[in-house]
């Protein structure tokens, strides 16, 4: 090959190579396989090693620098890296509008709103088409250089797409702005060095050593153009964006606050399936001439806000400690709260699962500790600010007495929950009246916990079946009870007469039966004289659902009480129906059993069984030698322990979705 020849071939590979780069990372598209990539970036390194005269710093060979640098150097941001000012409510919302609006009284407004990406910002600058500079935010007028660091990353080009719509050449320089990050399932491997995606990413860019931020899988997404190349609209500047070869976020455009909103809306529904962090979205006044005629105060342009989601996490003060018997007789502590809010809910109580928990929080009345409320999952105390105590803080001692009945609590010694054994205790009675009119259960509207209490209290119920023979006159002498009231509630007692044969199991207050396990028992066996029958029998029909759980059903029915419960319940009037039969289409989860432990991110837990018993599978709430799947997400249980030893298959949540699609 002579020079001439390679020096066609060079310009050639670094054509193509740059083409499929833009194809992957910038339309999501690719036309050859990652082998033939390499191997093309592989036949260009070749080429410029022998030829070195032709080696240039846009070539995607040059990716990863040399030598490790000594330290950053120091940047002036030609314009300002400014931030932006948070707003969390729809007021803060409006009364932006209208402080704009004063601004520039007689002009019409328009908004874009794309998601914010909760990364590390950097600036680029590229001098005729080549990439020249990268730097952080820093003060926001001196950054660093991460240039080094930044070539490492594929989704930034090293040299600009020339077929720019409507320009037949660029300016000299071109600054483009946006954020480093990292995908939330490339940042599982690193989770126990580095708090979040966000930490992680700054972490990469500001390594002196290229070379370990070309190992992490960094990721930029573009979201501002300084140079002006004939945009009117911060809209414009995205398209100009990726047909200069950067990916972006495609936004809206929003005509008023209400499209805002919708935009803000959506982004919190779809954020956790989102592959990248976002804590909230960003809207700006769309018109570039009138955001910068709007200006800056401070240093936040007033043009633009940043719309937060509701945090997930709070800080707060614990003022008490509290026990609660549930109806199976666990106590559980909860700790009383100076109320704040947190994802959008005002909470003043918030779990602490039981005594090892709060040994191992170390946890103490008058902490400062950070709550969580995930979903629609009960708030949790995660983390002690130990650093923050005065020294007044009191140690809470965990009874050895039920505090309802005064009974000695037992603990078995695989278990981590005290549990009261009094069978006659007044708040387990209590606990399983609410559970049995609950909205998975008989769900009888207008039969709230305080209802039941006064009907307790006034000797008018004591067991499930005396809620059927309520009457009206029963009712309306109550306090805060007329014959109107009365009559609505008699009324939704004898509609929830007739139940499927799941709630109805889920109703019992079995333990270990939850609603899945209710409704696999309700599909396996039909009726509730089948199951009656194989619970009695000890049926080894009953042995697939798990050997927790069907310890625990054959315990129940060992208990004439309980068998008589059920009859009360028959002859008082319940009719008990089949549930419908699930479609005979075998899904691609057909067979397969799934449990899940922990807190997932991007779906609820009652949503994934649905969409699992959707598919053909069966969801069920304990582990077992047969279960086939454990789907693992934040804080788990010990059944990711006891799936360990049992050489059950685990699967974290990203795996678990990829098989849901």
């Amino acid at each position: 090959m002579t020079k001439s020849e390679a020096k066609k071939r060079i310009e050639k590979l670094k054509k193509v190579i740059n083409h499929h780069r833009y194809l992957y990372h910038v339309l999501d598209r690719t036309e050859i396989s990652d082998a033939v990539l390499d191997s093309l970036k592989h036949e260009l390194y070749q080429l410029e090693k022998f030829y070195p005269e032709f080696l240039t710093p846009d070539s995607p060979t040059q990716r990863v620098g040399g030598k490790p640098l000594k330290g950053f150097q120091k940047v002036a941001h030609e314009f300002p890296m400014l931030s932006i000012e948070d707003i969390f409510t729809e007021k803060e919302l409006a009364d932006w509008e209208t402080y704009v609006k004063k601004l520039v009284p007689n002009e019409k407004i328009d908004y874009f709103c794309e998601p914010k990406i909760d990364g590390f910002a950097i600036s680029l600058i590229y001098q005729d088409g080549i990439f020249k500079i990268g730097s952080t935010r820093g003060s926001g007028t001196i950054g660093e250089d991460v240039t080094q660091n930044l070539k490492t990353i594929e989704s930034i080009p090293l040299c600009l797409r020339s077929d720019l719509r409507g320009r037949s050449d660029l300016p000299h320089f071109v600054e483009v702005r946006g954020e480093v990050y990292m995908e939330k399932k490339d940042f599982e491997k690193f989770s126990s060095e580095y708090a979040n995606p966000r930490n992680l990413a700054a972490g990469s860019i500001r390594q002196l050593d290229s070379r370990v931020a070309s190992q992490r899988p960094l990721k930029f997404l573009a979201y501002g153009l300084i140079t002006d190349l004939g945009q009117k609209k911060h809209s414009e500047e995205h398209q100009i964006l990726k047909d200069l070869g950067f990916k972006t976020y495609p936004g809206k455009e929003c005509q008023n606050l209400s499209d805002i909103l919708d935009f803000w809306q959506g982004m919190a529904r779809k954020r956790d399936s989102l592959p990248f962090q976002v804590d909230g979205i960003v809207a700006v006044v769309n018109d570039n001439a009138l955001f910068q005629k709007l200006g800056v105060v401070g240093k936040s342009p007033r043009g633009i806000r940043a719309f937060k989601f509701s945090p997930k996490q709070a800080t707060t003060k614990i003022k008490d400690i509290k026990l609660q018997v549930g109806r199976t007789g666990a106590i559980t502590p909860v700790a009383v709260l100076e109320p704040v809010t947190v994802g959008g809910v005002t909470i003043s109580r918030a779990t602490l699962h039981n005594e090892d928990e709060i040994k191992r929080l170390g946890v103490k009345i008058g902490d400062t500790v950070v709550v969580e409320r995930a979903g629609d999952v009960i708030p949790a105390v995660i983390k002690v600010m130990g650093e923050l105590r005065t020294g007044k803080e009191k140690e809470f001692k965990f009874p050895r007495t039920c505090p309802v009945c005064g009974s000695d609590l037992k603990k078995p010694e695989a278990e981590v929950i005290w549990r009261c054994p009094n069978p006659n205790c007044p708040a387990k009675k209590q606990e399983f009246l609410y559970h049995f009119v609950s909205g998975k259960a008989f769900d009888i509207k207008g039969l709230g916990p305080k209802i039941i209490d006064k009907l307790i209290d006034e000797n008018l119920i004591s067991q499930p079946a005396d809620f059927f023979g309520l009457e009206e006159g029963d009712l309306a002498v109550l306090e805060r009870f007329g014959q109107k009231s009365a009559a609505n509630l008699v009324s939704a007692i004898r509609y929830s007469k007739e139940v499927p044969l799941s709630r109805f199991i889920y109703a019992l207050g079995i333990r270990h039966v939850g609603e899945e396990t209710a409704i696999v028992l309700a599909q396996k066996f039909n009726t509730i004289k089948k199951f009656r029958e194989a619970a009695e029998q000890k049926s080894e029909s009953l042995s697939d659902i798990g050997i927790e759980v069907s310890k625990s059903i054959y315990h129940w029915f060992d208990h004439k009480k309980n068998i008589k419960m059920i009859d009360d319940l028959l002859e008082a009037g319940i009719k008990i129906s089949p549930l419908k039969k699930a479609s005979t289409n075998k899904g691609k989860l057909s067979g397969k059993t799934f449990v899940i432990t922990g807190v997932l991110s991007s779906i609820t837990r009652i949503e994934a069984h649905k969409k699992i018993r959707l598919l053909g599978g069966c969801p069920l709430t304990s582990v077992s030698k047969k279960t086939d799947f454990l789907v693992v997400g934040a804080n788990p249980s010990s059944k990711l322990e006891k799936a360990k030893k049992l050489g059950v298959k685990t699967i974290n949540e990203e795996a678990f979705l990829r098989m849901l699609k």
